[in-house]
Formats: structure tokens, sequence, C-alpha cells
């Protein structure tokens, strides 16, 4: 093999194509972490598993899987008043194509409040305070970002709501759907002791929360659970736009802003 030819092969550990004979275009067999996708995945595996084989070596067990199915359920539509869903209504009432709907809900529910980069710094707490209150109030609050980091300092501690005051009832809900025992121990763990944890922290939990520490007993890294936070929570911003392209902005739900001028000196 040439130089040239060796710069035109993709090297990849996920994914695996055998071509059609006579023509290298065309696919005969895809494998994915060595499993046949469309000889023998198709109607046996679901949506789920392949998400998890993308990411990962081997599938986790079937009760972690179920643990992952739930909380995607939970993830699925963060509802209108979510900041991601709201920017992809915007895109629909606006008549933008589907591409920038989506696109406007990734990039406003990426940042570290409640959104994805906001996940993966709690998934790095998981590592560095694992199931301790005293090491999750002992390294909360604000921090420092990397100065060549595209997000803003962290201002409160991941996972948690720094506007809210009660753990919401939905959060509660899903927190103790995906707890499911000794395959999820910080899940299991942070629902035993929620209370204690956002006493001691001084704020509710978030879904981002319940999120990064499912991802964590999963093994997912913090780059992993960033990108599957991502992913989950874009079925509810694509309905919520296609549901405003009928609507019109007339009956479009524009929040109300309290301006203030500043007095003269």
């Amino acid at each position: 093999m040439s130089d040239i030819d060796k710069a035109d092969v993709v090297h990849t550990r996920i994914w695996r194509e055998e071509p059609e004979p006579g023509n290298d275009f065309a696919t005969r067999a895809a494998y994915v972490r060595g499993y046949d996708v469309y000889g023998q995945m198709l109607g046996r595996a679901s949506w789920i598993q392949m998400l998890v084989l993308l990411l990962r070596d081997e599938l986790p067990s079937s009760e972690q899987l179920q643990a992952l199915e739930t909380l995607a359920v939970g993830l699925a539509n963060p509802g209108p008043r979510d900041p991601s869903v709201h920017a992809a209504m915007c895109g629909g009432v606006g008549g933008s194509a589907a591409a920038a709907s989506l696109m406007a809900a990734l990039a406003v529910g990426a940042g570290r409040t409640g959104g994805a980069r906001d996940v993966l710094d709690a998934i790095r707490m998981w590592s560095d305070c694992g199931m301790s209150v005293d090491a999750w109030q002992a390294n909360g609050g604000p921090r420092a970002s990397d100065p060549v980091e595209a997000f803003p300092d962290r201002e409160h501690t991941p996972g948690f709501d720094p506007n809210g005051t009660v753990t919401p009832t939905v959060v509660r809900q899903l927190l103790a759907a995906v707890a499911s025992g000794a395959q999820t121990p910080r899940t299991t763990w942070l629902h035993a002791n929620l209370d204690a944890l956002t006493h001691a922290i001084g704020k509710p939990l978030a879904m981002s929360g319940v999120a990064a520490a499912l991802f964590a007993d999963l093994g997912f890294t913090g780059p992993e659970g960033e990108m599957l936070f991502l992913l989950l929570r874009l079925p509810g911003a694509a309905a919520h736009a296609l549901e405003q392209q009928h609507h019109g902005y007339r009956r479009f739900p524009f929040y109300q802003i309290d301006l203030q001028s500043e007095q003269a000196p």
C-alpha cells in the first residue's frame, strides 16, 4: 500500500464495513464493535443498545441498560420552558430549516446551567468526590475554567440548579426510577442521600445531576456523558419546533422581559 493509499484509510475501532463485490462504495455488511448490524442486530437489538455500542466496547448489564432506557424517556423532552427547546421553537416559528432548529437547541443546551457541560462537570465531580457528602460540599461552588475553554467559569456545584430552592418532583421521580440497585451504586447512593446532599450544597438536584450519576455508574467518561445528554434531549426540541411551524408567530410564547433604564447622574 502506498503512502497515498494509507492516507485514505479511516482508522476506527467502532465500525467496520465490507464492500459489495465490484462496488467499493456500496456496503455489503457493517459491524459495530464486531456485531453484524444488518445481519444480526436488526430486530434484536434496541436503540439504547446500539447507542451504547457506538461509545463502548461492550454492553453493560441488563439492569444498567434498563436504567439508561428509563433515563432516556425522562430526558426526551425537557419541555417548552427549557431554554434549549425554546431555541428550537424559535427556529420553527421563524421558518428555519430542521437542521437549524436542532443546532439552536444543541447550542443553547450545551452550557453549564443544566446543560451538557454541566453533566461533564458533574461526572468529574463523581470521580473526585465519590459518595461523600462532605467531599461534594467542599469541592462544589464556583471554579475558574481553563483559559482556552469555550465555556464561562463554573459558577455552581455541577448537577445542581443554581436558581432553585427545592428539588422538583419530576427530578425526584426520575432519580428513584433509575436508582435500580447494586448495578448503579452512585445513583442509588444519591437517591438515599439526596436530602442531606442538597442541604449541604444549598441547592436542589437538577436533571443533569441525575444523568451524570447514571452515566458515571455505567462507566462513561465526561465527554461521552456530555454527548449523550445532548443526543437524548433532542427529540423534544424537534417535536416542539415542528409544532411551532404550524402555530405561527402570533401564538408564539414570547417571554416578557423587564427592562429597567438607569437614571442619569
